[in-house]
C-alpha cells in the first residue's frame, strides 16, 4: 500500500484519496493551511487518518514559526492549531491529536525554540507510529470474530487509507486473511462520497483479498439471503454511553443487521473513544456541500437544478444495536467503554 500519509523531506506527504481509485497522486504539502484544506476537501480523510495528519500540520506549522521567545512560538502554534481544529468537527481524533500537541507544547517550555519544533515533530512522528501499532492490535482482537469461510459487510472505508496504515475495520479483516482464513468481503458503495467503491474496493483488491461492491440499499436483501455472517465498521466518535457516530448510512446497517440476527462489530482506536461527551445525541454531525448528493464527483449531476438537499456526513448508531467495539486492548460491549478507557 502506498502510505496515507507521512513526514518526508520537511513536508506532510498524502495520498490525494480525493483522486483515488483512477489516479494515485501524492499531495505534498509544506504547509499547515494546506494540510487543514486537505483534511476539508477529503484529500485525507478518516478519522484516525486525520488525527495523525493534524498532529503532522501543527508540527509543519511550528517549524515555520519565527519567533525569538517562547511566549510568541507557543501563542503561534496555539492559532496554528486552531486553523487545523476548524477543519472538520465529528471526528474526534482531530482534537485528540491537536490536545496531544498542546501537551506537548506546555511540556516544552524549558527548551529553546529550535529544540521544542523538534519536540513537536517528534510527537507527531510518535502519533504516526502509535496508530499503526493500535490498529495491528485491533486486526489481532478482531480477527478472533470472523470464522473461516464467512462474509463480512463493511462501510465506507476504515482500512489503510483511514489510518496511518493498516486499519481498523479492515484491519480486523485483514487479520483475518492474513491468518490464512479463506473470507470474503463486500463493501456497499458508501454514498454520496463513494468511499466505499472508490476506496474500500480498491484497498482490498490491492491486498488481493475477495471483495464485492454493491450498492447501499442491496444489504438487507442480501443478509436475508443469508449471505452476510457478519459486519465490522468503524468510527468517528463513539460517546461514553457506547453510541457511535460514523459514516451516514451505518445506522441503516446497524438496523438491518439486528433485524436480521447478525454480529454488528464497531473497530476504533481509543482516540476515537470521547469519554466527555455523554451520548450520541451530544456529537456534532458535519454538514456537507449539496453537490455531493445532487452530482457525482461534482461534474455529472444527476438530481435537478435548484432541489433541496440534506447531506450529513454521519449518523449515529445506538449502542443497543452494537454487538461489541474491538479496540487496541480487547473486544468490549459498549457499556464497558466508559470503565475501561477512563
Amino acid at each position: 500500500m502506498v502510505p496515507t500519509v507521512e513526514w518526508k523531506d520537511g513536508a506532510v506527504c498524502l495520498l490525494d484519496q480525493s483522486r483515488l481509485p483512477g489516479t494515485v497522486e501524492i499531495l505534498t504539502c509544506r504547509d499547515y493551511r494546506a494540510v487543514a484544506d486537505a483534511i476539508r476537501e477529503l484529500k485525507v480523510r478518516g478519522a484516525p487518518a486525520i488525527g495523525v495528519t493534524a498532529a503532522l500540520g501543527v508540527a509543519l506549522g511550528a517549524l515555520s514559526v519565527r519567533a525569538t521567545d517562547y511566549a510568541s512560538f507557543a501563542k503561534a502554534v496555539g492559532e496554528i492549531c486552531n486553523h487545523l481544529a476548524a477543519t472538520r468537527p465529528t471526528a474526534v481524533n482531530l482534537f485528540w491529536a491537536i490536545e496531544r500537541m498542546k501537551r506537548k507544547l506546555e511540556a516544552s517550555t524549558s527548551l529553546s525554540i529550535p529544540s521544542a519544533q523538534q519536540a513537536l515533530l517528534a510527537e507527531a512522528q510518535a502519533i504516526l507510529r502509535e496508530d499503526i501499532a493500535l490498529c495491528k492490535a485491533m486486526g489481532k482482537h478482531g480477527a478472533e470474530l470472523i470464522r473461516d469461510g464467512q462474509t463480512v459487510l463493511t462501510h465506507c472505508n476504515a482500512g489503510a487509507l483511514a489510518t496511518a496504515g493498516y486499519g481498523t475495520a479492515l484491519g480486523v479483516i485483514r487479520a483475518a486473511w492474513e491468518q490464512g482464513k479463506t473470507i470474503q468481503v463486500i463493501a456497499d458503495e458508501t454514498r454520496p462520497v463513494l468511499q466505499g467503491a472508490r476506496l474500500t474496493a480498491w484497498e482490498l483488491m490491492q491486498d488481493h483479498i475477495p471483495v464485492t461492491l454493491i450498492t447501499d440499499n442491496m444489504a438487507g436483501s442480501l443478509m436475508r439471503q443469508g449471505k452476510i455472517h457478519l459486519c465490522v465498521v468503524g468510527a468517528d466518535r463513539i460517546a461514553a454511553n457506547g453510541d457511535v457516530a460514523n459514516k451516514i448510512g451505518t445506522y441503516s446497517v446497524a438496523v438491518l443487521a439486528k433485524a436480521h440476527g447478525i454480529p454488528f462489530y464497531v473497530a476504533a482506536p481509543y482516540s476515537t473513544i470521547d469519554l466527555k461527551t455523554k451520548t450520541g445525541a451530544d456529537i456534532p454531525i458535519e454538514q456537507r456541500n449539496p453537490l455531493e448528493v445532487t452530482s457525482i464527483h461534482g461534474s455529472h449531476p444527476v438530481a435537478p437544478a435548484g432541489v433541496r438537499v440534506y447531506n450529513p456526513a454521519f449518523d449515529v448508531t445506538p449502542a443497543e444495536l452494537i454487538t461489541a467495539i474491538i479496540t487496541e486492548r480487547g473486544v468490549f460491549k459498549p457499556s464497558e467503554l466508559a470503565d475501561r478507557f477512563r
